[in-house]
């Protein structure tokens, strides 16, 4: 999480840019006290290590105490970690820190959730690049912590080809296999040149003409078995939109290599995490 620092820049410059009134206005300065994080629903940790960074950003003399790892199951009631020092200066960390240890925890937990519906299958959950802009990055180690993995981190990473490509590139005469042969050619030895299809016969045809991996978009099950039984062996496979937890078996179960879900990010839910308060003697 490198690029943490900057982000908990920009959040504290948006939240603290005008400094905390009303701490500053009703808390002595001279006061300390220990704040705890506690969890208030179930689900799977992350973003700890930013908290901690957080806290420190904000008041280098901290002292923070993460008792969970990332990665971990929590469940209401389990103390997380502990803050203590100024008073001020937690008060004014605090709702950074929560946001985004709630926003990635609830990330982290939702993936949970997938990879728990897909298990005994080949199939991984992976994300997408429907992330909040800026907290790519993070997003994604969030996915990581729920037991997923990460598709692509930026364009740059592996070759696409989405139906706009496809679109575009017909109105010039291309066919399928013209654009993957195409991208074949130009794109660097060694990457991945994947394409999305919508019918079986797209798939063929994109295989048949070097793609590496096949994106099957909006397809339904009958229709991925189908199309994977066209396809070479070697050639990797996608299942993607439209997936829910309701749906997610029955794609895995037809025997892709990957399934990719936007909601992971894009749509979830923050985790239900407080940090509660307990004044410590003047010191």
């Amino acid at each position: 999480m490198a690029t943490g620092f900057t982000i908990i820049d920009l959040a504290l410059a948006e939240d603290t840019g005008h400094g905390d009134i009303t701490s500053e206005i009703l808390i002595s300065p001279s006061l300390r006290g220990r704040a705890t994080l506690l969890a208030k629903a179930e689900g799977v940790l992350a973003g700890g290590e930013l908290v901690s960074d957080i806290f420190h950003t904000v008041d280098q003399f901290l002292n923070i105490e993460l008792l969970i790892k990332d990665g971990s199951r929590i469940k209401p009631g389990d103390v997380i970690g502990t803050v203590t020092g100024r008073l001020t200066s937690i008060l004014k960390a605090e709702r950074v820190a929560l946001n985004f240890l709630q926003h990635l925890s609830g990330i982290a937990s939702q993936t949970a959730r997938y990879v728990a519906e897909v298990q005994g299958c080949k199939a991984k959950i992976v994300d997408t690049r429907k992330t909040t802009p800026g907290l790519r990055d993070l997003e994604k180690y969030a996915v990581r912590m729920g037991g997923g993995q990460n598709h692509r981190m930026h364009m740059g990473d592996a070759v696409l080809i989405k139906d706009n490509h496809i679109a575009v590139l017909r109105k010039q005469r291309m066919t399928l296999r013209d654009i993957v042969r195409k991208a074949k050619e130009k794109a660097p030895e060694g990457m991945t040149v994947e394409v999305e299809v919508t019918t079986p016969e797209e798939a063929r045809e994109a295989a048949e003409a070097g793609a590496t991996m096949i994106m099957f978009d909006n397809m339904n099950p009958d229709e991925m078995r189908h199309a994977l039984s066209l396809l070479p062996k070697g050639v990797r496979t996608e299942a993607s939109g439209g997936i829910t937890l309701k749906n997610v078996r029955a794609a895995a179960e037809t025997g892709v290599d990957i399934i990719s879900v936007g909601a992971l990010t894009h749509s979830v839910k923050a985790l239900d995490i407080s940090l509660e308060f307990e004044t410590l003697p003047l010191k």
